[in-house]
């Protein structure tokens, strides 16, 4: 404990360990921006992975949609269109 006094005390006392605490500090403060932005890049990349699975499904689903629209609707429709050659 008085070691971590003396420390404590030769920072706030020279100039010099003002320095490297203010230095210390930018350093510190720099890191953690570097690391936030690390971060929320990474989250950006998961949305968009996100964004384009769900596009994926949607397109998916708009063929399907498209298709049953197209669909016959009775068995004389699906005849006539076996019959005719556009099934």
């Amino acid at each position: 404990m008085a070691v971590i006094g003396r420390v404590v005390s030769w920072i706030a006392r020279s100039a010099a360990g003002r320095r490297a605490l203010r230095y210390g500090v930018t350093a510190l403060a720099i890191l953690l921006f570097l690391l936030a932005l690390r971060r929320s890049g990474e989250r950006a990349g998961r949305l968009v992975e996100k964004l384009e699975t769900m596009e994926k499904a949607n397109d998916v689903q708009r063929r399907m949609l498209a298709a049953v629209a197209r669909r016959p609707r009775s068995r004389g429709e699906l005849a006539q269109r076996l019959r005719g050659g556009r099934f």
